[in-house]
C-alpha cells in the first residue's frame, strides 16, 4: 500500500514537470542547456520535497490519525489549484527566456517548478511515506521527464501541454480522495 501511494504521488509530479519542460523545448535549447535545465529541475525537485516531507512528518506525528484526512484534503485542494493554474495560457512565455539564462534566473526557474514538490512533499510527510525512496523517485522523474519534455516540446502544441497540466491536477485531486476514503474505511 505504501509503494502504491508513493508511486501515485510521483506520477502527477512527472506530468507537471513534463509540461513545463515541453514549454522550454519550444525555445530550441542546446544540448548543454537541456542538460543544465534537467539537472536544475532534478536538484530542486529532489530537495524541495525534503523540506515538505520533514514538516509534514512532524505535523503528521503531532495530529495522529487525522493526518490522512489533512493530507487528502491538501491534495484535493492542490489538485484544484493545478487545474485553475493550467487555464492560464500566458504562462509559457517567460519560462523559455529563463531557461536560456544562467545564475539567479535559472535558480528562480528551478524554484518555480519545485513549489509543486514542496506542497506534495508536505502531504507525503503527513501520509507517512518513506522519505528516501520518495526523494529519489521525485528527482529521477524530474530529470527523465524534463529531458523527454524538452525534446518533445518542439513537437507539442500549447494545448497538449496545458492538457498534461490539467491531467496532473485531476490525478492529484483523485489521489487526495483516495487517501481520505482509505483512511475512512480502514
Amino acid at each position: 500500500m505504501v509503494i502504491a501511494r508513493l508511486v501515485a504521488f510521483v506520477i502527477p509530479l512527472g506530468l507537471d514537470t513534463f509540461a513545463v519542460a515541453a514549454a522550454l523545448g519550444l525555445t530550441g535549447l542546446s544540448p548543454r542547456q537541456r542538460l543544465r535545465v534537467s539537472l536544475v529541475f532534478a536538484a530542486f525537485e529532489g530537495l524541495t520535497p525534503a523540506v515538505g516531507l520533514l514538516i509534514g512528518a512532524v505535523l503528521g506525528r503531532a495530529i495522529g490519525s487525522a493526518a490522512d484526512y489533512v493530507a487528502g484534503g491538501l491534495l484535493i485542494t492542490y489538485g484544484v489549484y493545478v487545474l485553475v493554474r493550467a487555464q492560464d495560457e500566458g504562462e509559457d512565455e517567460g519560462v523559455g527566456r529563463m531557461a536560456t539564462t544562467h545564475g539567479w534566473a535559472l535558480i528562480l526557474l528551478g524554484l518555480s517548478v519545485s513549489m509543486d514538490e514542496l506542497a506534495v512533499g508536505f502531504t507525503l510527510g503527513l501520509s507517512r511515506v518513506p522519505v528516501i525512496p520518495a526523494l529519489v523517485l521525485i528527482a529521477a522523474q524530474a530529470f527523465v521527464l524534463s529531458q523527454l519534455g524538452i525534446r518533445l516540446g518542439v513537437r507539442l502544441s500549447a494545448r497538449a501541454r496545458h492538457g498534461t497540466e490539467r491531467t496532473a491536477g485531476v490525478v492529484l485531486g483523485l489521489l487526495g480522495v483516495w487517501i481520505v476514503l482509505d483512511a475512512a474505511f480502514r
